[in-house]
C-alpha cells in the first residue's frame, strides 16, 4: 500500500489538515506528524537550542513542538522504515504566492521533503475575510492530483506549490511564481524588464494571476536558487570586477 505523510504549519488541530486527511486516506496510509501549534511564517527555520517532544494525538497522528521542516526530519528519520511515496503539507489557510513562497512554513515542509528526493506538494487556500474557507472543494482536487501521480510512479525530487482558488475551480494552470514588487536586475537595461530566461517565464501566468482568475495555480519549485542570468554575467566581467588572480 502506498504512504503518504502529511503534515502542515498551522498545527495539529488546523481544520484543513484534517479535512486533506479524510480525502487522502483513500488513496494510501497517511501519517499526520505537525507542529503542536501555529507555525505560519516560520519558512525553513529548525529547532536547535531547545529539546523536540515528540506526542502520539491519535493513530497515526503525531505532534511535534518544533517548525514543519522539523516535523519532515522528524518523521523520516523516526517514524518511517521506507520513505513515504509522497509529502503533502497542508491544507493552508490562506494562500502562498509570489514572494510569499520565502516565508511559508507549508511550502518549507514540502522542500524539505523534496531534499530527500520525496516527490512533495504544498497546498495553500485562498479565501476571503468574512467568508468560510472552501476547504472541501481544495481537498477533492488535491486528492485526484495525488492519485494521478501515485498511479504515475513519480519519484524523485519533485516540489509543487499547489494555490486554489477563493471561487469555484474553473480548472488548473501549471504556472511561475510572482512578483509582489518588480525590482530591475543589475544586468538588464534600463527600461528593459526582460531577463535572458524570461522568453520561458513569458509562457506561464504567474501564480497570483491564477487563483485571481479562478484557477488552481500548480507551481514547480527548485531548490537551486542560483541567479544563472547573473552568473553568466558575472563569470564574463569577473577579471574586471575582482581583479585577474
Amino acid at each position: 500500500m502506498k504512504s503518504i505523510l502529511l503534515t502542515n504549519d498551522d498545527g495539529i488541530d488546523a481544520e484543513g489538515l484534517k479535512i486533506l486527511r479524510d480525502e487522502l486516506c483513500s488513496l494510501a496510509h497517511v501519517v499526520i506528524v505537525a507542529p503542536d501549534r501555529e507555525r505560519s511564517a516560520v519558512s525553513h527555520g529548525l529547532t536547535i537550542r531547545s529539546r523536540l517532544e515528540f506526542e502520539e494525538i491519535g493513530p497515526d497522528s503525531f505532534s511535534l513542538n518544533g517548525t514543519p521542516a522539523d516535523c519532515v526530519i522528524y518523521a523520516l528519520g523516526k517514524l518511517f522504515i521506507a520513505p513515504p511515496d509522497m509529502v503533502v503539507s497542508g491544507i493552508n489557510r490562506g494562500s502562498n504566492l509570489g514572494d510569499d513562497i520565502m516565508y511559508s512554513g507549508t511550502v518549507a515542509a514540502a522542500r524539505e521533503a523534496a531534499r530527500y528526493g520525496i516527490p512533495a506538494i504544498a497546498v495553500s487556500q485562498d479565501f476571503e475575510d468574512g467568508k468560510e474557507i472552501r476547504f472541501n472543494e481544495g481537498s477533492s482536487f488535491i486528492r485526484e492530483m495525488v492519485k494521478a501521480m501515485l498511479h504515475n510512479g513519480l519519484d524523485g525530487e519533485l516540489l509543487l506549490n499547489v494555490n486554489i482558488p477563493t471561487g469555484k475551480i474553473k480548472g488548473m494552470k501549471i504556472t511561475r511564481q510572482g512578483y509582489t514588487e518588480r525590482t530591475r536586475h543589475f544586468n538588464i537595461p534600463d527600461g528593459e524588464w526582460d531577463s535572458p530566461l524570461d522568453f520561458l517565464k513569458n509562457k506561464l501566468v504567474t501564480d497570483n494571476q491564477a487563483v485571481l482568475d479562478g484557477y488552481v495555480s500548480i507551481t514547480p519549485l527548485e531548490r537551486d536558487q542560483t541567479d544563472h542570468a547573473a552568473a553568466r554575467t558575472l563569470t564574463k566581467v569577473a577579471g574586471e570586477l575582482f581583479g585577474k588572480r
